[in-house]
């Protein structure tokens, strides 16, 4: 997984990355955005424009938020509340929407 979304973006979604994403891969749950790890290029182009800094790549992401490298790939591999399958790689966020539901991890936090 190239990028990943820890969790000072909970809550602030200000979504400056997905308009920088040339893959459409930042998929939006219901208190934090998720970066897609099999339709992300590892472009890099997300990562500066994110206000809070909450963008980076998984093996710089600081330690204590450790846990969201997983977490991330949890929401595109494990079934959601609310949805009968995983997400997946359904080829871009703006096809399908946004999801609205999070992962257990970032529901509990």
């Amino acid at each position: 997984m190239p990028y990943v979304i820890a969790g000072d973006c909970l809550d602030i979604m200000d979504q400056s990355c997905t308009e920088e994403c040339p893959v459409d891969c930042i998929y939006e749950g219901e208190r934090k955005l998720y970066i897609n790890p099999k339709e992300c290029i590892d472009c890099g182009a997300c990562e500066p424009v994110c206000p809070v800094e909450a963008i980076s790549q998984d093996r710089r992401v600081a330690d204590d938020m450790s846990d969201h490298i997983e977490d991330n790939r949890r929401f595109f591999t494990e079934v959601l509340d609310g949805r009968d399958e995983p997400l997946g790689a359904p080829g871009g966020a703006h096809k399908t929407g946004p999801i609205g539901v999070d992962t257990p991890m970032v529901k509990d936090l």
